[in-house]
């Protein structure tokens, strides 16, 4: 992948963009007695004891009963239904989910299920739709958006399985349990010995309070999960969209996958597509998009992660994949060391491209750049070509970047790093993960901006080939990389420190989410 290297005195001219969301922002994190709603929880997070968690929990397998013809509309409301009416109007709707689960749909159904609506339990349906002619999911009516909360009683509450050509919209979701149990998740969509699951669209949904173990080596558990393998038919998705949801207090993760990662069963998912998310309050990871090539991921925005787990976390990064691009998102408020990154690029990955993104306030700092040197193929291709740039990091703490073990040919170019006034952290910080060191790193055009009082040290370790060329220093540093055409003086940022897009907000007067362009970093 080529880049296009901007020399210094065309930095001030530098054009950034960047993605706004005006969703209104809740604030704060609320006490753990209740829901980000208001509403009290019905589980209990102290209770992690393994003896405590519910007995026979497993993943919705509904008896299909009835098969539809097809282009035929299903409405459900919980409140004036009746399970006796044939259910295909809206003054005959069907009043539980039963129906739906026993049913196998077929392409052009619509399952519609009534505004307000409020039941416990899953949402499982049987079938596929055609090319052009999806089996839909929606609400219909005026009012809230139609609630299904598990409540613990099955793995998964919107369980989608070996399906394609199928669109989930405009519904509420929750899995709060009476204790925290591993495996827990809002949504999934699991693909096994299926072959090439296509168009799947996961749209406008609010995932919240789902309470899987916030430890991943016992399952973990997601608001979304989408996997997909199998011993006998190779299986992935091809044209999976997960757009416009707004994830809440799900533990451990929002929004993750699962594949064919290893490079001997090498198959990959295909056209994966996150975008304009808002993820708030995840227990761990946050948006990972696994075992793919060519996923992109937009637009997103999470604010708080890592906020019970204990073990390693980061904010938006792909593992096993393939030709990734990481663009305008924004990731603030990682929680811990314990990775705590706002961004990584990570092992078994090729050719992953971060561009146009925010980072601030995240404890373990702006990026992880990893490679485990004692993994080799299957199990890994390492971390090579990874591309970061037009990216803008406030404020966060520890180290800018961490970077560890065997990576290879990575490009750092025109990018804004911005420390805060009393700041002191590891502009780089460097590793041997492996017993192996990063190989061919180099920072093109960055500006590195400390402000009063602050200090940011350069730590490159056993690092081989690394090049600092034309890069922008103002501030107090120690060890300073030797760069023969650095530029030092001040940049005169335009409010140093504040988030670019709250003031491109506050000086238009705008909130609605959109693009923004504009020449100074802030």
């Amino acid at each position: 992948m080529s880049s296009s290297i901007l020399k210094t005195g065309d930095f001030c001219g530098l054009v950034l963009f960047v993605i706004f969301s005006g969703t209104q922002s809740i604030a704060g994190i609320v006490a753990e007695t209740k829901s980000v709603t208001g509403e009290p929880r019905t589980f209990a997070l102290a209770l992690t004891d393994p003896t405590l968690h519910p007995l026979d929990i497993s993943l919705p397998a509904p008896q299909r009963t009835w098969k539809s013809p097809g282009h035929t509309y299903y409405y459900v409301d919980s409140r004036r239904g009746d399970d006796a009416n044939d259910g295909l109007s809206e003054v005959q709707p069907w009043r539980s989910l039963n129906r739906i689960n026993a049913g196998e749909f077929a392409a052009g159904d619509k399952i519609l299920l009534r505004a307000g609506s409020r039941w416990r339990g899953f949402l499982s349906p049987g079938g596929s739709g055609a090319a052009g002619q999806p089996i839909v999911i929606d609400q219909y009516g005026r009012g809230s958006k139609p609630r299904i909360n598990a409540e613990g009683s099955s793995l998964a509450t919107v369980f989608l399985s070996n399906c394609e050509y199928i669109e989930v919209r405009n519904l509420d979701v929750a899995n709060a349990a009476s204790v925290p149990h591993p495996k827990l998740e809002g949504v999934q969509v699991s693909e096994y010995d299926f072959g090439t699951a296509h168009n799947i669209v996961l749209k406008d949904l609010y995932i919240h309070d789902v309470n899987g173990s916030n430890d991943k080596q016992t399952g973990g558990g997601s608001g979304v999960y989408c996997d997909c393998g199998g011993r006998k038919v190779k299986s992935r998705f091809d044209r999976l969209l997960i757009e416009h949801c707004h994830l809440v207090h799900t533990d451990r993760n929002g929004i993750t996958m699962g594949g064919n990662w290893q490079r001997d069963h090498w198959y990959p998912s295909l056209r994966v597509v996150i975008r304009g998310n808002l993820l708030e309050d995840i227990g761990g990871d946050g948006i990972v998009p696994l075992a793919c090539d060519g996923a992109l991921v937009e637009n997103n925005i999470v604010q708080g992660g890592r906020m019970r787990a204990k073990d390693y976390a980061g904010g938006i990064w792909p593992w096993s994949c393939d030709n990734t691009v990481v663009q305008y998102n924004e990731v603030s408020g990682m929680k811990g060391t314990r990775d705590g990154e706002g961004y990584d690029s990570d092992y078994n990955c090729r050719g992953t491209l971060f561009q146009y993104n925010f980072s601030h306030n995240n404890d373990g700092g702006f990026m992880l750049i990893c490679n485990n040197g004692e993994l080799h193929k299957p199990e890994s291709m390492g971390n090579i070509n990874t591309i970061i740039r037009y990216n803008i990091s406030v404020n966060d703490r520890l180290h800018t970047f961490n970077i560890t073990g065997p990576c290879r040919h990575t490009l750092i170019c025109n990018n804004v790093f911005y420390l805060g006034k009393k700041q002191v952290v590891n502009a780089i910080s460097s590793g041997n993960w492996g017993n192996a060191w990063p190989d061919d790193t180099r920072f093109i055009n960055n500006l590195f901006y400390v402000d009063q009082g602050g200090s940011a040290s350069f730590d490159l370790g056993g690092m081989t080939k690394v090049v600092f060329d034309h890069n922008l220093f103002w501030g107090q540093f120690k060890n300073r990389p030797k760069d023969v055409h650095a530029v030092i003086s001040d940049p005169r940022l335009v409010a140093p420190g504040q988030s670019p897009l709250a003031t491109l907000r506050a000086r238009l007067g705008l909130s609605e989410r959109r693009g923004w362009t504009f020449e100074s970093a802030f």
